[in-house]
């Protein structure tokens, strides 16, 4: 494996390692729903209406786990019809994801922990997951390969949000304890917010370049070999 090879494998693998805590949470949660575990006040909705958080466990999981493999550009381009079956399956992943989020905090009465603000966050940001991943999926139908990836980095920055949020309550935990209220409501929205920063920062950093879709470039290539002709 060559030194580039590897560079390329960092990100994927940083967004696995990212994604390990709420996988791992939620792995936790479907075998406590599954398996008959006690039933407090904070788990009391789940197992009222299990179905929700069981889609949005299962659809986190796949998306966070299946779209790490998307930032990796040399895996992309070796396995071209793997990034196209993959973006297939991530689409209504990602869509089942915040669905099911949005229709929780709706419909879910809100935890004791949880602050007033966290509703409007979380609807906030579950449509700007849902509208990300639309806009990404209209870009690649016209060919528009630029708009696709950021749109969908964006999509899949918004649903790794929890994985940041475990980042951005580990040092109050440290120090202070197991933060609530505002608090609480201020640490996830910084998880949001860091990882759009993230992916801004990323897709403003590559060198600037017209934007140009497959079609475009496929018509500029034919127009080039008609005139070579000529």
């Amino acid at each position: 494996m060559t030194s580039s090879t590897k560079r390329s494998w960092l990100v994927p693998v940083g967004l696995i390692l990212l994604s390990a805590v709420p996988v791992i949470a939620g792995a936790a949660r479907v075998a406590q729903l599954t398996g008959g575990g006690p039933v407090t006040p904070d788990n009391a909705r789940f197992f009222a209406s299990p179905a929700p958080v069981v889609v949005h466990i299962v659809s986190v999981t796949l998306y966070s786990l299946l779209g790490a493999f998307q930032f990796s550009p040399g895996f992309r381009r070796r396995r071209p019809g793997w990034h196209r079956i993959a973006g297939r399956l991530l689409v209504p992943c990602g869509l089942a994801a915040a669905l099911s989020g949005l229709w929780m905090t709706l419909f879910y009465p809100r935890p004791p922990a949880d602050h007033v603000l966290l509703t409007p966050m979380r609807l906030v940001f579950g449509s700007a997951m849902v509208a990300c991943i639309a806009l990404g999926f209209a870009a690649i139908r016209r060919r528009d390969i630029t708009r696709h990836r950021a749109w969908m980095a964006r999509g899949y920055a918004i649903g790794l949000g929890a994985g940041s949020q475990a980042l951005t309550h580990l040092p109050w935990i440290l120090l202070v304890g197991q933060p609530t209220g505002l608090t609480r409501a201020l640490l996830m929205l910084a998880g949001w917010v860091i990882n759009l920063a993230v992916v801004e920062w990323a897709l403003r950093r590559r060198p600037a370049r017209p934007t140009r879709t497959v079609a475009t470039l496929t018509d500029a290539r034919v127009g080039s070999l008609a005139h070579q002709e000529i």
